[in-house]
């Protein structure tokens, strides 16, 4: 008898109890509380604009074909339209480089089917966003962390990838600006990593989803497309859940760069893995070409909340040195550095309770200590200036107290 039979693989921990976040919140919507949500992370949930009927219009026209013609890689004509609008000045991009899937989740498995086997291992930066310690297991790889130098860039040191390397290290994934810290890559870094790669013979993986999204404007020796790079194998990543600001329309993609002959393996073999699952919907990728038009208002719409936000959050904590508010180079979020006062799931829970607001606690992201706290700069502006005034006012109680 199987005495398995039934039970759950170990690829992650199924069972996971609620922890003292959720079961607050979960309090406070039982007893009718209003909470001021700094963790939103969905454009479409924070009162921008879209063009719906536009968008709507796109789609109709784009689904009125029932014919599903097998293309693993991503329809012809919808690579050509991404290609054009990947390429910029000095960097054409070629659609036989591109490889469309329904998410950047799933570029991610794609990859990690490619080159890992089970007990193999994924190296990438920490902080991070916690998506690749789900990701990985689920394709029966191990995640291995090497540390950002913790100033004020959140600077990436070669030096700290090449001792993390082990001999089951298969690939090196990268943020391009980080998530959360918000700090893109230079070119000397890249350079470094493309040397560092090179020599190893490693793969290296760029999701460079947040690239659109320079708060600052674009600046001098900044990295380019990962993939536009000749010298080793790399990937870029990219998705309309960022880059159009569409999370539900479920299209993203992997860009192969690389000697040549080198990319054609690749892409053949990513064909083969494509064509295993088929999964990204034919009329999204019909819908493709015209969503890439719009999608430069819909980038400008959320450029303009992030900036204005960071502009508000500066300005509340003004008045509070204490607490450095890192002022991110592009993406979504912002990082606050605090005296250590409590643990983070403390001070997270204190605002919640005693100011009604939600951020994300440090260790969520993987912060080396505690005296970190992150907020989405998406949410909507009056409820956002609240929030942050909110914040601001609880943690300079906590200060004044110390």
């Amino acid at each position: 008898m199987n005495s398995r039979s039934g039970s759950l693989s170990g690829r992650l921990r199924w069972e996971q109890a609620c922890n003292s976040l959720a079961a607050e919140m979960a309090a406070r919507q039982a007893r009718g509380l209003t909470t001021i949500d700094l963790t939103e992370s969905n454009p479409t949930r924070v009162g921008l604009a879209y063009p719906e009927a536009e968008l709507a219009e796109i789609l109709g026209r784009a689904a009125a074909s029932i014919d599903y013609p097998p293309h693993p890689l991503g329809l012809p004509e919808a690579r050509q339209a991404l290609a054009a609008a990947l390429g910029t000045p000095g960097d054409d991009v070629e659609p036989d480089d591109l490889v469309l899937t329904a998410s950047t989740s799933e570029a991610y498995s794609f990859l990690f089917k490619l080159f890992g086997d089970p007990g193999d291992e994924v190296l990438a930066a920490a902080p991070a966003y916690p998506l690749l310690d789900e990701l990985a297991p689920l394709d029966g790889l191990a995640l291995r962390s090497f540390r950002l130098e913790p100033g004020p860039r959140f600077a990436l040191d070669a030096g700290e990838i090449e001792r993390a390397l082990t001999p089951r290290t298969r690939l090196l994934a990268l943020v391009h600006p980080g998530n959360p810290t918000g700090t893109f890559l230079t070119k000397a870094e890249q350079d470094a990593v493309v040397a560092l790669c090179a020599g190893r013979r490693l793969p290296w993986i760029c999701d460079e989803v947040f690239a659109g999204y320079a708060l600052a404007g674009e600046a001098p020796g900044r990295a380019s497309a990962a993939a536009a790079r000749d010298e080793t194998v790399a990937f870029s990543l990219g998705g309309l859940s960022k880059s159009a600001g569409l999370p539900g329309w479920k299209l993203g993609w992997i860009r192969v760069g690389g000697p040549a002959e080198e990319k054609r393996r690749l892409v053949a073999a990513l064909e083969r893995v494509a064509d295993a699952y088929l999964s990204v919907s034919t009329p999204v990728q019909r819908a493709l070409g015209a969503v890439l038009a719009m999608a430069p208002r819909i980038r400008a719409a959320i450029l303009g909340r992030l900036r204005h936000n960071l502009a508000v959050l500066e300005g509340a904590f003004q008045g509070l040195p204490a607490v450095d508010v890192y002022r991110p180079e592009g993406g979504w979020s912002a990082v606050l550095r605090l005296p250590r006062l409590a643990a983070d799931e403390e001070l997270v829970l204190g605002a919640l309770r005693h100011a009604g607001v939600l951020v994300h606690p440090g260790y969520f992201f993987d912060f080396p200590a505690d005296g970190f706290l992150v907020l989405s700069l998406l949410p909507d502006g009056e409820g956002f200036s609240a929030g942050v005034r909110r914040l601001a006012g609880y943690l300079g109680d906590l200060i004044a107290a110390a």
